[in-house]
């Protein structure tokens, strides 16, 4: 048996039950055999693979908090610190009722190859909490919020290990997390991003993972000879990456057609108005089905997937696993063009097989969502620095980084014989960089 089975084998032996976190494993490890096998007695002695599939640390704690009938509630919290051999641990806090140790090892195991993609000085971690913001009072989010960071402020610091957001954790949990913080540090620091603009936030990071998305599938499609220009795009979800994809994709000049939330999708085949998907969901926090109040003309569907409205160019930007085998034979044999992840793992591993072998284009979220990431570690800078950049400079900044990630996969590809394979590429020209600092660093 080799290397990368004998790890696999172990990993399933001591992560039974994690679907999520093992589903991560063995999509890179498996894409990682070309490299693995080329240098496997290195790699094996210093137990390389050993080290990346275990956390330096996984944290679980219990958050008590009072909810606005004086009722005592009690979730469960967490934080993995998966690797800092290029820097310190970086990853959002997820906020939603399904969080479990395995969500948050699979994301904070992708975090890593993530980060590395970027070329910033930032290691891999991720967090959260089975809390769910929704239907919560202000009130309740701080209480909440307070509890949380009682105990995460234990194990971050600026040269640490900086969370930000993610699904659940928006704007306003950021600064009730950064005010418990600062209450119980008293210190004023870049501990967090995703902040306010009025206290240490960049301009820019509300949009970038949405368009970091299509500055990697713009870039992708331009280096198999297609253009954005005139495409139609599905994307799933409509919360801040979807909306921000939406509107970038329709400045390169697509027509996105499709959006979708927990209770259906629109449909909308002149193209979304955005401004009222902005409305409903940033303003008024409702539910896309209010879209129709003001384009009736749109339909609005429930109990089928969004893949099955025919596009050129479909971006799954909701969770995990939501575009499985089914969706892609359905996006196929709709002639559909390129896939691009803004979620992370969104697409099964069975579904990402079968678009390759259609040839489809393909755009891991390690590679093609890590603008919000990148961004991130911009806003790190800047509050090092004590300085605000323009949202044109970080916006630039963002596009040159996303070009720079899809010329590492694409080359990575290339150089071990799987051209095109931008999964393969971006695994392997991660774990390339990871590898040389944790061989450099020793034991």
């Amino acid at each position: 048996m080799g290397y990368i089975d004998q790890i696999l084998e172990a990993v399933k032996a001591i992560n039974s039950g994690e679907g999520e976190f093992l589903q991560a494993v063995g999509e890179v490890l498996e894409s990682l055999r070309p490299v693995i096998e080329g240098n496997e007695a290195l790699y094996k002695k210093e137990a390389i693979l050993e080290q990346l599939v275990e956390p330096d640390r996984l944290v679980s704690f219990k958050v008590p908090w009072v909810d606005d009938s004086g009722n005592v509630q009690v979730n469960r919290g967490y934080r993995a610190q998966f690797n800092n051999a290029i820097g310190p641990y970086k990853g959002g806090l997820r906020f939603r009722e399904n969080v479990t140790a395995s969500i948050i090892k699979f994301l904070g195991f992708e975090q890593i190859f993530k980060n590395a993609l970027t070329g910033l000085p930032i290691g891999g971690g991720k967090g959260g909490s089975d809390f769910d913001p929704k239907g919560k009072s202000d009130r309740e989010v701080m209480a909440f919020c307070k509890s949380f960071m009682m105990e995460l402020y234990r194990h971050i610091g600026a040269d640490i290990d900086v969370p930000a957001g993610d699904i659940g954790v928006g704007a306003r949990e950021i600064g009730y997390l950064y005010g418990a913080y600062k209450r119980l540090t008293h210190e004023s620091v870049g501990i967090l991003t995703g902040k306010g603009l009025s206290y240490g936030g960049s301009l820019t990071r509300k949009e970038a993972t949405g368009y970091g998305l299509l500055y990697f599938t713009q870039v992708m499609l331009l280096a198999n000879g297609h253009q954005m220009a005139g495409k139609s795009a599905v994307i799933s979800g409509s919360g801040n990456v979807a909306i921000y994809a939406a509107e970038k994709a329709m400045s390169l000049g697509a027509v996105v057609i499709a959006m979708s939330d927990s209770g259906g999708y629109i449909h909308d085949p002149s193209g979304i108005d955005l401004d009222a998907v902005k409305e409903i969901k940033e303003v008024r926090r409702g539910r896309l089905y209010e879209y129709l109040e003001t384009h009736p003309k749109a339909v609005y569907a429930t109990g089928k997937s969004i893949w099955h409205v025919p596009c050129d160019i479909a971006l799954p930007c909701a969770t995990q696993n939501e575009l499985d085998l089914e969706d892609a034979k359905t996006l196929v044999l709709n002639g559909v063009l390129a896939v691009a992840e803004g979620a992370n793992m969104p697409t099964t591993m069975e579904a990402v097989h079968f678009l390759q072998s259609q040839g489809v284009l393909y755009a891991p979220g390690k590679a093609s969502n890590a603008g919000g990431v990148a961004v991130s570690a911009l806003e790190m800078s800047q509050n090092s620095q004590r300085l605000s950049w323009s949202f044109e400079e970080v916006d630039q900044r963002l596009s040159g980084i996303m070009a720079g990630i899809f010329k590492k996969a694409e080359a990575a590809a290339i150089k071990y014989g799987q051209p095109g394979d931008y999964l393969l590429g971006a695994n392997i020209a991660a774990f390339e960089r990871v590898v040389e600092a944790m061989l450099a660093q020793g034991v």
